[in-house]
């Protein structure tokens, strides 16, 4: 889990160079720029990062989970927190290498060497009693074998090579990848120059062969069979005797902490194992095995019973993949407060209706099903949902009868919504799917929203001063052309009153010849066609 071409960096993605096949894989529309990959971009605090772990552990039980860091100054104290929201490998990313996409900035200045946030993070990890919890790995210009026997004796156990293996290719680091006109055919979707392209595996094999070789020679020198025998190893470094060297204290770096210097198991369990899901999967495997059976289970949730269906949903998927079940294959009737990240990468076939209320990330990176939560007792702005809701959700279908947190439906790429009021940054860096928000929303709505429609019920008009204007454009419903919008509008209602039973929903449907005036469709600018079918359905 890491994002851009230089550590640090968000993952743009200009819109000219998002071909078919990208858009079909980032579940977007060609020619559309991509700001925010999901689901890794939410991460503001180490709490958000071990539950993401958490999710992807459940959704892939046999999964590796890395993390990269960037080589900085405290890399060890954001080491040990990774360790201990249970990733199973640490990635130490220093500043150099890279293609050569990112800004001139991040180029020049993002990052220290990776010596510095290697030795720093691999202490830190044996302070802390934690280095043999996680496997440590470290990047950024590696070139040679010296590069290796260091690393290795810095603390790192394994080295990634990015700018060297795409030099072998026949990269020449013009620094043009994101203008699409890579004149080597190495980072380009077009055609003409992708024919210029040279490379092949076998100038890979040759070249990690030598490097291979040249490692040996310098073990061989040291006096060592393996490189296992060398990792942590920092005292068999030393100082070179040069006037420039003597100017600098390598202390730090070369400092060596008592205690194990490798990973002892392959994974980094967490303390929760999740015996609520599992024993509940046990109930369903019955429909997963037999699509033709479909399965109701009645259960009662707690807030700490993270990620709820998550597991189930892997499991569906181990079957089936993206097509999953059929819908409401599997039925969850639900009662009480859900910990974070319910339904996090459902999968169709899954329906999951909670009364009560639900935690953080509803919904997140969901690609089917459907979740319904509805409140024990309906009342105007009664919060039933927290924040980070939908992020980058792919599909499915979302009813909160009540208001939601900040950051909802970040990324949303073609999820179906309706809730009744949200915090702020709503809709930020959409790209696909329909929100409907009954209600109030934060300030910042629609930053990066480049697809998708929302609609927004604006009963008091302090809406159009919260949207971010900067991609798109607010239009009223309520006006001759808009037949179509006011047709899905009725739907989406309908829907939600189906779902949920809301008491608001209701009373906007009820007059909704005149209650329309107060809704506005947010859509990007450059949109040409509303994507919205009323007689086909969403």
């Amino acid at each position: 889990m890491a994002q851009g071409a230089k550590p640090g960096e968000g993952g743009q993605l200009p819109g000219h160079t998002v071909s078919p096949l990208i858009a079909s894989l980032r579940y977007t529309i060609p020619g559309v720029t991509l700001i925010s990959p999901p689901p890794h971009h939410d991460i503001y605090s180490i709490e958000d990062l071990a539950q993401l772990i958490f999710d992807l552990k459940q959704i892939n039980p046999d999964a590796i989970i890395t993390v990269k860091l960037v080589s900085t100054a405290g890399v060890g104290t954001i080491a040990a927190g990774v360790a201990k929201a249970y990733a199973d490998k640490i990635i130490i990313s220093g500043g150099d290498g890279g293609t050569g996409a990112a800004p001139l900035s991040s180029i020049k200045f993002a990052g220290n060497p990776w010596e510095l946030g290697l030795s720093e993070a691999h202490n830190a990890l044996k302070a802390n009693h934690l280095r043999s919890k996680v496997h440590l790995q470290t990047d950024g210009g590696l070139k040679t074998g010296l590069d290796v026997i260091k690393a290795s004796l810095l603390g790192a156990e394994s080295y990634a090579f990015g700018t060297l293996a795409l030099t072998m290719l026949g990269c020449k680091i013009l620094r043009i990848c994101h203008l699409n006109r890579c004149s080597v055919g190495v980072a380009t979707q077009d055609k003409r120059l992708r024919e210029y392209f040279i490379g092949n595996v076998d100038k890979l094999i040759n070249f990690f062969t030598f490097l291979a070789e040249d490692i040996r020679k310098i073990l061989a020198h040291l006096g060592y069979k393996s490189i296992e025998e060398i990792v942590g190893r920092s005292d068999l470094l030393k100082v070179i005797d040069d006037e420039m060297a003597k100017k600098f204290d390598f202390s730090s770096v070369l400092m060596r902490i008592e205690g194990e210097d490798t990973h002892s198991k392959l994974k980094n369990e967490p303390f929760d194992k999740n015996e609520y899901e599992k024993e509940i999967l046990k109930e369903v495997y019955k429909a997963i095995k037999n699509p033709e059976q479909k399965v109701v289970v009645h259960k009662t949730i707690k807030n700490v019973n993270r990620s709820f269906g998550t597991l189930i949903s892997g499991e569906i998927a181990k079957y089936y993949g993206n097509k999953g079940l059929k819908e409401d294959s599997i039925v969850f009737k639900l009662t009480g407060t859900a910990g974070q990240s319910l339904g996090a990468f459902l999968t169709n076939g899954i329906s999951i209706d909670l009364v009560g209320s639900a935690n953080d990330y509803v919904g997140k990176g969901m690609n089917g099903g459907k979740i319904v939560i509805t409140p024990t007792f309906q009342k105007e702005d009664y919060a039933c949902a927290g924040n980070t809701c939908l992020y980058g959700a792919t599909g499915g279908k979302l009813y909160v009868a009540g208001i939601v947190g900040e950051r909802f439906c970040v990324r949303n790429s073609g999820a179906t919504v309706v809730v009744e009021g949200t915090g702020d940054h709503a809709c930020e860096y959409m790209t696909g799917g329909i929100v409907a928000i009954l209600g109030n929303t934060g300030v910042n709505f629609g930053a990066g929203m480049t697809g998708g429609i929302a609609f927004v019920y604006d009963k008091n008009r302090e809406f159009i001063d919260k949207l971010n204007q900067e991609l798109v454009v607010a239009v009223r419903v309520d006006i001759d052309e808009m037949d179509e919008a006011k047709h899905f509008l009725k739907k989406l209602l309908r829907a939600h009153i189906n779902e949920t039973d809301s008491i608001k929903a209701k009373s906007i449907l009820d007059d909704f010849r005149h209650n329309v005036r107060d809704f506005w469709m947010v859509m990007p600018k450059d949109m040409t066609k509303i994507p919205l079918n009323p007689e086909e359905g969403d």
